[in-house]
């Protein structure tokens, strides 16, 4: 893994001097702006950086937002975005499920959707399968089918590599891709990551997958048969406060608990993140609050995942 990550790091610093890069391109909104934050003072919270932005772009909020930090699996919403922005992707191409898949999820200890080997999965499936429960399985299973090369090491660098060159291409400065699921030294800001999710939030797949709160599907298996998979969204805020939509959590001992997301109200969209927190829900929440003069957090009521349900 790390000379794979050496290699990625060499080939995207070769790109930039090259000028081969794609020019930054603004942010579009994809619901209605709102107005101006609350009146109320700005909350206090526990992450070590946050930031919280109207439907232009426009900052309401924003603490160490350029700080570097980890960034987990939040990775996968730029992973999504790779696959969904290309044009005319087929999201019901059949991809089979590679053991390698299911080794690296046990080598790097990775959150997975416990897809089966031999399994063949839509693209559409898989994009759920990595946004939900966070499956680094799916994620290595796009990285695999859309990257470029002959080898399955050589497809899954020159996917991360055009990663950091999309990054370039969204002006996200400072977000550095080493991996596809944020187990490398994937780090990004908190404002970075709030411009990567308005982006994301654009596409429609998008926006219905991880406004999910639980996906059942089913998927010829290796024996003929068929395999049901039911995956849950690891994202506790959907569900928990009032107009949230999306979108992804992420979880490691550097990173500590992120999650970004989005919420819409009255006709107001907010997008939001919140790096390194000791309560990642209750920071967005007041967050959420803050931006729409709201008062909901301190009522809060998380919803519980399954026991069998992955966490993130």
């Amino acid at each position: 893994m790390a000379s794979r990550i050496l290699s990625v790091r060499k080939t995207v610093a070769a790109a930039v001097a090259g000028g081969t890069l794609l020019a930054a391109a603004p942010l579009i909104a994809w619901g209605t702006t709102t107005s101006n934050a609350s009146d109320t003072p700005p909350p206090e919270l526990t992450a070590k950086g946050a930031s919280l932005i109207n439907g232009k772009g426009e900052s309401l909020y924003g603490k160490n937002v350029n700080d570097d930090r980890n960034m987990a699996s939040t990775v996968k919403i730029m992973v999504a975005s790779m696959v969904l922005d290309k044009k005319n992707v087929d999201l019901d191409r059949k991809v089979p499920v590679r053991q390698a898949y299911r080794d690296y999820v046990a080598e790097h200890h990775a959150s997975t959707a416990d897809l089966q080997t031999g399994d063949k999965l839509s693209i559409r499936q898989l994009l759920y399968a990595a946004l939900l429960p966070s499956g680094a399985d799916a994620a290595y299973a796009l990285a695999d089918t859309f990257g470029q090369g002959a080898t399955r090491a050589q497809r899954v660098q020159s996917f991360v590599v055009d990663m950091n060159a999309k990054g370039h291409e969204l002006n996200l400065g400072k977000t550095k891709f080493d991996t596809f699921d944020g187990t490398g030294g994937d780090s990004s800001t908190p404002k970075d990551l709030a411009k990567l999710a308005q982006h994301a939030m654009q596409n429609e797949t998008f926006r219905k997958i991880v406004k999910t709160k639980e996906y059942k599907g089913e998927a010829p298996a290796a024996n003929g048969r068929t395999r049901y998979y039911t995956w849950t969204n690891t994202n506790q805020l959907l569900g928990s406060y009032k107009g949230v939509v999306g979108i992804k959590t992420g979880t490691t001992s550097k990173a500590g608990e992120c999650l970004v997301f989005a919420g819409e109200r009255d006709g107001k969209t907010l997008v939001g993140t919140v790096l390194n927190s000791k309560d990642r829900y209750k920071d967005a929440a007041k967050l959420l609050d803050y931006g729409f003069g709201a008062d909901d957090a301190k009522d809060m009521k998380i919803r519980r995942l399954p026991s069998d349900a992955q966490s993130d």
